[in-house]
């Protein structure tokens, strides 16, 4: 009788997943704990974050003020949108020239140069007060039709003075070209400034709607390509270079809101600013000359001569030998 074979176990060879299964579930439950007890401290990440910003001069991203430690707001508000104030999302209202940070450099600028005496400082403000006045006249009348339409406004002030053009009437719209009529405009401005020794800056400006082109990317671009556009008439006009200069704001200085469309074409201009000559010297009163001296009523005592000179210059008398009999 035949004696049955014993079957041979087989290996497992998928033994191995069962410890990495393991392991799996481990690492899993392991960085859940972790993530179950770590929690934000929300008040010392805005803390830092906001010291941050102050040391490399950035304006601060929150405006309201850090909670740090027990005093910090509920969940509830965590998370809800802050609301911005009016001036912080649209910009200033007013002019774009009282909030530039050419104004205390200029004013310190023409502060400096006339620290003579204690009169100059008021005299040489009014000559210059007295100087924009009359360019602004001049201005106006050579632009008289522009600025009873209002395409055109014309504002003084005591160290500059602001020329403000409606962009419609200068360029087409997306594009940084002059028109003719704009260059017989621009024309006219460029005869009354030629010849002045005042520097001046020229301002772009556009409204909020976005603009992406490969000649120009953001309003950024466009704002300053339609500035230099001015700058090249000017210098073709034989104005100094070295009395210009040109900026782009783009959208982020609008005079009103970007609602409407009368807000939109508001935003779009240029301005002109034609500030007071830093040559302050043509504006100083003239320093009376110095007196003479006056001459004195009684003569001048009469310098007596050397005796010892006279010494010198008087010829010796020889001593002669005394002579014997011959």
């Amino acid at each position: 009788m035949a004696r049955k074979r014993k079957h041979e176990e087989h290996a497992n060879h998928e033994a191995w997943a069962i410890p990495y299964g393991d392991l799996v579930t481990l690492l899993l439950a392991f960085f859940v704990v972790m993530y179950a007890v770590s929690s934000l401290n929300e008040g010392k990440y805005r803390a830092v974050a906001a010291s941050l910003a102050s040391a490399f001069n950035a304006p601060p991203s929150a405006l309201d003020p850090i909670q740090i430690g027990d005093n910090q707001k509920p969940e509830s508000t965590v998370g809800r949108p802050t609301p911005v104030p009016r001036g912080a999302r649209q910009g200033p209202t007013s002019s774009p020239v009282l909030d530039s940070p050419l104004r205390p450099m200029l004013e310190s600028k023409m502060r400096s140069d006339r620290m003579g005496d204690g009169g100059a400082d008021a005299a040489s403000i009014e000559a210059s007060r007295q100087q924009l006045a009359r360019l602004a006249l001049q201005l106006e009348d050579a632009l008289a039709e522009m600025v009873k339409a209002q395409l055109i406004i014309v504002r003084r002030s005591d160290l500059w003075l602001e020329v403000e053009i409606n962009s419609d009437i200068l360029f087409p719209s997306g594009s940084a070209t002059l028109d003719f009529g704009a260059r017989e405009l621009l024309g006219r401005l460029a005869v009354v400034l030629r010849d002045l020794p005042n520097p001046i800056r020229i301002e772009g400006y556009t409204d909020d709607r976005p603009i992406a082109t490969s000649q120009f990317p953001s309003n950024w671009e466009l704002s300053a390509a339609r500035a230099a556009s001015v700058v090249h008439l000017f210098v073709s006009e034989r104005f100094a270079p070295e009395r210009l200069v040109m900026v782009g704001y783009g959208q982020y200085r609008p005079k009103a809101e970007n609602t409407t469309d009368a807000g939109r074409n508001a935003n779009r201009r240029v301005v002109l600013m034609v500030l007071a000559t830093p040559d302050t010297g043509a504006l100083r009163p003239p320093t009376p000359p110095a007196p003479a001296p006056s001459t004195p009523a009684y003569p001048a005592a009469p310098v007596p001569q050397a005796v010892a000179a006279t010494a010198v210059r008087r010829s010796p008398t020889p001593l002669l030998p005394p002579q014997g009999d011959s």
